[in-house]
């Protein structure tokens, strides 16, 4: 089946298998090795990536659920985006594997809502898992991006226990 995807703003043309998911499409097809595929269950987040604005995990889905629609990973935000940048700023990468399902995640979160607090950050992100427990760089990456002071954050959050699984609201690093 032919499939025509703008990806990164480029169009792609080419003939998939119908069950060929937009993760291996990207990774196997047009090359772009970002999109990481941790789960193949929509468990990790590291395969997000923004199909015509909006945030999903590529693992589960079809790249001819995609034809005719526009594509944006990684590799087309660049390190000089405000978000890369916040996240090497921050901190909010260790190993890296996460990292760009979890930048993709937080570019449409802040897209959807400019006006984050940190409670809106660990919920947005709750979908995405860093296995290296780098959760309270990230939040502040997030934050940072979307223009808010971390710490300020923090301290307007810090009576509200209410944390999304796997986002602690431990006090780690600055």
């Amino acid at each position: 089946m032919k499939v025509d995807i703008t990806v990164n703003g480029e169009p792609t043309s080419a003939d998939v298998e119908p069950r060929t998911l937009l993760a291996h499409y990207l990774r196997d097809t047009v090359g772009l090795k970002a999109t990481n595929i941790g789960c193949d269950t929509t468990s990790c987040g590291a395969c997000t990536v923004l199909v015509d604005g909006e945030s999903v995990k590529s693992c589960t889905v079809l790249a001819v659920q995609v034809d005719e629609q526009s594509v944006q990973t990684m590799e087309d935000l660049g390190i000089e985006h405000k978000v890369t940048a916040a996240f090497r700023q921050e901190h909010g990468l260790q190993c890296g594997f996460c990292t760009p399902g979890m930048v993709m995640a937080a570019v449409s979160l802040i897209e959807e809502n400019p006006d984050l607090t940190e409670k809106d950050v660990r919920e947005g992100l709750e979908g995405n898992i860093c296995r290296c427990t780098g959760y309270h760089n990230i939040v502040r990456a997030v934050l940072v991006a979307a223009g808010k002071d971390p710490d300020a954050a923090q301290a307007a959050g810090a009576d509200d226990k209410t944390v999304a699984p796997g986002f602690s609201a431990g006090e780690g690093a600055k």
